[in-house]
């Protein structure tokens, strides 16, 4: 079909938001509140994709509601957790602005858990006090996905459209000006003009076999940046959920659900002769919990199974044998009778958990207003790279997100109101290309089966670009990129109403390009350091105390080095109570 029978439908606005999870619903928020006409468009429901709605867990704020607390300390626990390549601008905005962020969801309605007056916090592994909040510890994501959907829904000036899968951002002049999207439910494209632009995607884990993301997480905010010019950062960290569930059959639970029964109850991680490991790895316990950080517990499960002394099906145990009944319901009763229902007797049973892709640290580069390298361009969540380092802090994702949101979602509606986005006509023409890729369906051709070749590049970057790294693996991973890439082609199926061949064409595309950046950054760097395991390089080596960057730029890639951003004096909290 030539492009020009597409007669694509435009959309105009002040500023687009791709990507309706947490951060891209609070970014919708506050453009609208800054008073722009804001489209908030997701490939899926809005406010049913992402992450956030699938956080079963807690959230992190320096609320001060159980022990004195400040976002200061909140900001050295987080650095601790980067493993010193944190931005500290960046991950001083997460701690700091989180708070009012956290606040701003009570004020919405969450729910947040109380007691005594005071909101519940609970201490999570890697902080040195109470800080997590939470609604419940299987619905804490949930309830504030459901408070920013009803948030964005009262909101004036938020439009929102679902099923619209962003293809192409279109720049002028170098300019981010709108983007090309496709309408799944019709199969007819769509151009969008807007003064301004923000990412919301959330990561990639959708990259590896065993992942705990949403269908939509496979890295398309990444690869929308690096085709528009912008540069990632940080790209070789990809965080794997140390006790994601292995076995027995579990129906209806989210597989990363047990943390919080581990920290709160002391669960133990024994290997299949009933040893607890985890100190043999230089990580110690405090009265029985494990306040170990995911990238250090990763580590100790995976070298456990290598060493032979694996569960069965290819973890670790965890075990709750050693906590009264009585303990169990008191902190789990509704939980405990559900997986009663699915027949697990945690006080007679062992569960069998393994580490499995959680959350990505890298991401798009962009400064304390959110903004990328491109003009126009704003980023926000898990998308945004560079506030967690080498490794995440436990609970610090929600407060990013929204944080993130509410920064970004501001900036750009400062932007859009001195932005002057091209006519209609001189948008079609900016978005020709585009539109000629999607309409260059052949017929007559039998496509590729996008869906398996998606599968098998989950199994190369679960295998070589996983946990654990070497030289001769990530050449083995970047050669069967591009011969999955060869085999994939570059035409699409024809465009239909709710075809899946079209979308496993546009995900396996972008997958690849974004696997390719993961797989470039992991074999430059030749140390080990949090989230990134080299085993022919096991140390860390400060010479790399240096962020990556990665580039796609005129069918290059171009890998660079930069100095970790540093603030120029650690706050205390004493400057802020003076």
């Amino acid at each position: 079909m030539p492009a020009d029978d597409l007669m694509p439908h435009t959309l105009e606005t002040d500023v687009l938001v791709i990507g309706a999870g947490g951060a891209g619903m609070a970014a919708a928020i506050a453009a609208a509140e800054a008073g722009r006409q804001v489209l908030l468009a997701d490939r899926s429901l809005i406010g049913r994709g992402g992450a956030t709605i699938m956080a079963q867990m807690t959230v992190a704020a320096a609320l001060g509601e159980q022990v004195p607390d400040h976002w200061t300390h909140h900001l050295r626990d987080t650095l601790a957790a980067g493993r010193g390549l944190c931005s500290e601008p960046l991950a001083r905005l997460v701690c700091e602005e989180g708070v009012e962020a956290i606040r701003q969801l009570d004020r919405w309605g969450v729910g947040w858990a109380r007691a005594d007056g005071h909101l519940t916090q609970a201490q999570a592994p890697g902080h040195d006090r109470p800080r997590c909040v939470y609604v419940d510890y299987l619905n804490t994501g949930p309830a504030v996905a459901k408070t920013l959907r009803a948030q964005t829904a009262h909101t004036p000036g938020v439009r929102r459209v679902g099923d619209l899968l962003v293809t192409e951002l279109l720049l002028d002049a170098g300019r981010a000006v709108g983007a090309v999207a496709l309408h799944l439910g019709t199969g007819q494209p769509v151009l969008v003009r807007a003064g301004a632009t923000i990412i919301a995607t959330g990561g990639l884990t959708r990259l590896y076999r065993r992942n705990s993301a949403s269908f939509n997480m496979g890295g398309d905010g990444f690869a929308l940046a690096l085709r528009a010019g912008a540069r990632l950062l940080d790209m070789e960290f990809v965080q794997f959920f140390p006790i994601g569930h292995l076995a027995p059959r579990l129906v209806g639970f989210d597989p990363i659900m047990w943390d919080p029964f581990r920290y709160k109850l002391g669960g133990r991680l024994l290997n299949r002769d009933g040893e607890e490991f985890v100190g043999r790895y230089g990580n110690a316990t405090e009265d029985g919990r494990y306040t170990t950080t995911r990238d250090a517990a990763t580590y100790a499960i995976l070298k456990e199974v290598e060493a032979g002394r694996g569960s069965p099906a290819g973890g670790a145990y965890l075990s709750f044998r050693h906590v009264p009944e009585a303990t169990l319901r008191a902190a789990f009763g509704p939980i405990i009778q559900r997986l009663a229902a699915a027949g697990i007797d945690l006080t007679q049973q062992m569960i069998e958990v393994a580490p499995i892709a959680h959350y990505h640290m890298g991401g798009i580069r962009v400064d304390t207003r959110l903004a990328t390298d491109v003009p126009g361009l704003y980023a926000a969540g898990e998308a945004v790279g560079g506030a967690n380092g080498a490794n995440r802090l436990s609970g610090n994702a929600i407060t990013e997100a929204v944080a993130f949101g509410l920064r970004a979602g501001r900036q750009a509606a400062e932007e859009a109101g001195h932005a002057a986005p091209p006519s209609a006509a001189a948008l079609r023409a900016l978005a020709a290309p585009a539109l000629a890729r999607l309409a260059a369906g052949d017929e007559a051709a039998r496509p590729p089966h996008y869906a398996a070749l998606i599968e098998e590049l989950q199994a190369v970057m679960q295998q070589h670009v996983g946990p654990f790294r070497t030289d001769a693996g990530l050449r083995q991973a970047l050669a069967a990129i591009e011969a999955l890439r060869a085999r994939a082609g570059t035409a699409l199926p024809p465009l239909a109403p709710q075809d899946p061949r079209c979308l496993d064409a546009l995900d396996l595309r972008n997958m690849l390009l974004v696997a390719e950046a993961v797989a470039r950054s992991a074999l430059a760097r030749t140390e080990s350091r949090g989230a990134h395991q080299r085993e022919d390089h096991p140390a860390q080596d400060e010479a790399w105390t240096l962020n990556q960057t990665i580039a796609w730029r005129d069918g290059r890639w171009t890998l660079a080095t930069q100095p970790v951003e540093r603030l120029p004096h650690m706050p205390t909290p004493e400057e802020f109570n003076a």
